[in-house]
């Protein structure tokens, strides 16, 4: 019995249109990096990635440039080069985001991103916020996207509002946040709501009921830790200067147009540059134009210890061929 023809393909260059962009938080304190296994790639939802990765969708103008520099061994008699060796190793990894969010504000500045508390009545102006009104304790039987509150609480949300979900914070010092980590502080504050002002647990309120709130998405940090309260959130706002640099796994995909992939796996990469944006015409020259504001990331790569062989690593590039490629 003879199988059907198959109709093998020559490898030639992808072809693709756009760029995906993934992150996933590393455990800041153990320097504990989300590892991307190129062997899942083909499973790997685009549309719905796995947790952690959580995606920023489309990015543009990616480039990669690498800045590890090598240098010659060099010995005998004339001297000559025996072998190569890395004298520094690493990467920078700059684009564009296409949307401005939460998550790619933070990724598009080398400093801490924060969230602006609705401000209480009569409270001081602040650069990054007034004092907030009042917390609301969030109860146990609270999923990552329903939060149980205490009779006549839920009242004091509105659909369409932002809330960021945390603990109080209570004079703790180091990496705040968890998983995701959203500041490092060197000495005690005073502000019971920091824990708040620097969280990534922040979603849309889409439904109010008599005792919860319904969200539009799930909490990025999942299940509301235990005495966890909610304030509402006005916006966002970050601040040139500082010492904090944020720090995240990413995956970046190029998605061929014969249905081969290209993925490179950053396990640590850190937001390097202060908050930029560049201008794109979107009808013409002269006043009265009309621009799209786009964010401007560069991040540079931190290596790894890769535990099959210990070598020292900043990137994974991968490729999944198209169905039937000769090699």
């Amino acid at each position: 019995m003879m199988s059907a023809a198959v109709n093998w393909i020559k490898a030639v260059a992808p072809v693709s249109r756009r760029v995906r962009a993934y992150y996933a938080p590393v455990g800041r304190a153990a320097q504990q990096p989300v590892l991307f296994d190129p062997a899942g790639a083909s499973s790997f939802d685009l549309d719905n990635p796995p947790p952690p990765w959580i995606s920023l969708g489309f990015i543009q103008n990616f480039t990669r440039k690498p800045v590890s520099k090598t240098t010659t061994v060099n010995t005998g008699i004339p001297i000559a080069a025996q072998q190569q060796v890395h004298e520094a190793l690493g990467a920078q990894v700059s684009f564009q985001f296409l949307a401005w969010t939460k998550l790619n504000m933070a990724l598009a500045t080398g400093s801490q991103h924060m969230n602006v508390l609705a401000p209480a009545a009569g409270g001081i102006a602040q650069p990054t916020g007034a004092e907030a009104i009042k917390a609301v304790s969030v109860q146990s039987g609270s999923t990552s996207i329903c939060l149980a509150m205490a009779a006549g609480d839920a009242g004091k949300f509105s659909p369409g509002q932002l809330v960021a979900i945390d603990v109080d914070y209570t004079g703790q010092t180091g990496f705040l946040g968890w998983p995701i980590v959203g500041s490092y502080l060197r000495q005690p504050l005073k502000d019971a709501d920091y824990v708040r002002r620097v969280t990534f647990n922040v979603a849309l309120v889409a439904q109010v009921n008599a005792s919860s709130l319904t969200l539009a998405s799930p909490l990025p940090c999942g299940v509301p830790s235990q005495g966890a309260k909610a304030q509402v959130v006005a916006g966002f706002v970050d601040r040139e200067g500082g010492t904090f640099f944020h720090e995240w796994s990413a995956l970046f995909v190029m998605e061929g147009s014969q249905g081969d992939r290209i993925c490179f796996h950053y396990p640590r990469l850190q937001s390097m540059a202060s908050a930029e944006e560049t201008a794109q015409s979107l009808t013409g020259k002269g006043q009265g134009r009309l621009e799209r504001i786009c964010l401007n990331a560069e991040c540079l790569a931190l290596p790894i210890t890769d535990p099959l062989d210990n070598e020292r690593v900043v990137c994974y590039r991968s490729l999944l061929p198209a169905k039937n490629t000769l090699v």
